[in-house]
């Protein structure tokens, strides 16, 4: 017996959070009958109804996505722009991206059907880390990178300390290659960094996530993660820090 928004949930039919909000507000029906109570436990045999539409509890569901620029981290637009769904129309389940990346930003991106898996990751409390490099307008003084790791001001609210690295410039060009290592995700986050220090990004993409990169995948490629992968991932949202580092090395 599990409670009833973590099965849906589970189901890929939204987050928890959404879907207490959902229950409150009478929209789910459980053999029959609405319910509006958040403790209420559900087994097998119970029939879910959310919207109307019976609830089938699907196999789960884990894949990293090269997302290419210029495409949607949402399973529809309403502009007709590519979306990151478009890239698993072969999948039967009904797939959400993990958090986001900007429309204009390449990358790994993690898609799943596991709300609870999900939403674990994308808490801030859990610190996953993400690596981005950017190519940015302007070669960045030392003191100017120093400003990112420490934390700049971002909408009335400072940013986490982050691993900043200059990796290459060119003065002729006026550009430079740096790598950044945040672990939160607000919206257009480096981007914004980097605007806040006088070199406005020109490129952008996030190479790793946590302990999974890119390696072996051209844009638009995709590859379902093993059991071991998403094991240690979902552990790294369970222990501290000192654990982490040692899943993270194995």
């Amino acid at each position: 017996m599990e409670r009833l928004q973590k099965v849906i949930a589970n189901a890929g039919i939204t987050s928890r959070r959404k879907a207490e909000v959902m229950i409150e507000e009478g929209k789910v029906k459980v053999n029959g009958q609405v319910v509006r109570e958040l403790g209420v436990k559900v087994g097998n045999s119970d029939k879910i109804e959310v919207n109307g539409i019976e609830l089938t509890q699907e196999v789960k569901r884990y894949f990293l996505l090269y997302k290419p620029r210029s495409v949607m981290s949402a399973v529809s637009d309403d502009k007709k722009r590519r979306v990151v769904s478009d890239f698993f129309t072969d999948i039967p389940e009904r797939l959400y991206p993990v958090g986001r990346l900007d429309y204009d930003t390449s990358g790994l991106l993690l898609m799943t059907n596991d709300g609870d898996f999900a939403n674990q990751l994308m808490h801030p409390k859990f610190e996953v880390e993400k690596r981005y490099i950017a190519r940015v307008k302007g070669i960045p003084t030392k003191e100017a990178l120093r400003k990112l790791e420490n934390g700049v001001m971002l909408e009335g609210r400072k940013t986490s300390r982050a691993k900043v690295r200059l990796q290459s410039f060119d003065k002729k060009k006026e550009k430079a290659i740096v790598e950044v290592i945040i672990h939160e995700g607000r919206n257009r986050q480096v981007r914004k960094m980097f605007d806040i220090i006088g070199h406005p990004v020109q490129k952008l993409s996030r190479e790793a996530y946590a302990f999974l990169d890119l390696k072996g995948l051209n844009a638009g490629e995709r590859r379902e993660l093993t059991h071991h992968e998403v094991k240690k991932l979902k552990a790294l949202t369970q222990f501290g820090d000192k654990k982490k580092i040692a899943l993270l090395q194995n």
